[in-house]
């Protein structure tokens, strides 16, 4: 009986350390990128291939994220704000991380050999940037950069899930290089607050290296040219004024935590990343499947 209930504390314990909720910034976009391909290729909905590509990204990112805890549990160690993470307090070992990691990459490569081959190739190679990130901190000033890299991978991904081409790929690439903009802008944000201790730890970073007024324009900046690419890829796959307004609304959660988060405030850098940037990815997929299923682009 010890070890049933074991089993399940493990597994809630490893769900927390690799974050699976923050699943909601990344995952609308994917299906945004497959449903809009969908519209284009007859309207029917492929509910396999939606849940096929829901679980290569979930996978995908818990590899990555258990990854990034196992590569960094030792700078997780020296920084109070990080101190309580499940590697470092011992709630969960080195081995079950290890275990999960693998595991996820294994459901990452079987989904993406069941879409179709030219997933499976590729699918190595989406897997690399999600490794290097968090080495990313030991080389580079710009971590950031290649989060941004590793989170273009999965509209690009999606669209490819569904075609199986890179034929008319453009508007995937498009909107894969928004998302990445827009992640890698708000983790400058969030690589804010642990700028002083990043210093005297030897973790390299904007923040770090420039000073948090920088990181903090140079996120403004990256948000401006994402909002850009958003209405570039609403022009050029035709959504219609629902997808407008779900953008309008996204504005305002961009303009919330550039707003709320200042050099000499960060106290509410978690209000900014979790809440606004949670409330862009579903805002924008909802009011755009709303276009797509209004203008009957899309049905069973």
């Amino acid at each position: 009986m010890t070890a049933v209930a074991e089993a399940p504390g493990r597994v809630r314990s490893f769900l927390r350390l690799v974050a699976i909720e923050h699943s909601v910034f990344a995952l609308p976009f994917a299906y945004l990128s497959a449903l809009t391909v969908m519209a284009r290729e007859g309207g029917r909905i492929r509910w396999a291939d939606l849940v096929l590509v829901t679980i290569a990204m979930v996978g995908a990112r818990t590899f990555a994220m258990a990854a990034n805890r196992i590569i960094d549990r030792h700078i997780d160690a020296r920084n109070p704000r990080t101190a309580g993470r499940e590697l470092v307090t011992g709630a969960v070992s080195v081995r079950t991380a290890w275990t999960g990691a693998i595991v996820a990459l294994v459901v990452f490569l079987a989904a993406a050999a069941a879409l179709n081959p030219l997933c499976l190739v590729l699918a190595p190679l989406a897997a690399v940037p999600l490794v290097i990130y968090p080495y990313g901190k030991r080389f580079t000033d710009w971590p950031h950069a290649i989060l941004a890299l590793a989170q273009a991978v999965g509209p690009v991904g999606a669209w490819l899930a569904v075609t199986g081409t890179f034929d008319g790929s453009g508007p995937a690439w498009l909107l894969g290089a928004a998302v990445g903009l827009w992640i890698g802008g708000f983790d400058l944000i969030y690589a804010c607050q642990d700028a002083e201790i990043d210093r005297r730890i030897g973790v390299r970073s904007v923040p770090a290296r420039y000073g948090l007024r920088f990181a903090l324009h140079a996120s403004t900046l990256s948000h401006v040219v994402v909002f850009a690419l958003f209405i570039w890829f609403g022009v050029l796959v035709g959504l219609g004024w629902l997808w407008w307004v779900g953008l309008a609304l996204a504005a305002l959660a961009f303009g919330y935590q550039h707003v709320v988060v200042t050099p000499t405030d960060l106290s509410r850098v978690n209000r900014a990343f979790f809440t606004a940037n949670g409330f862009v990815g579903i805002v924008l997929f909802v009011f755009a499947l709303l276009d797509l299923l209004v203008r009957s682009h899309l049905g069973a």
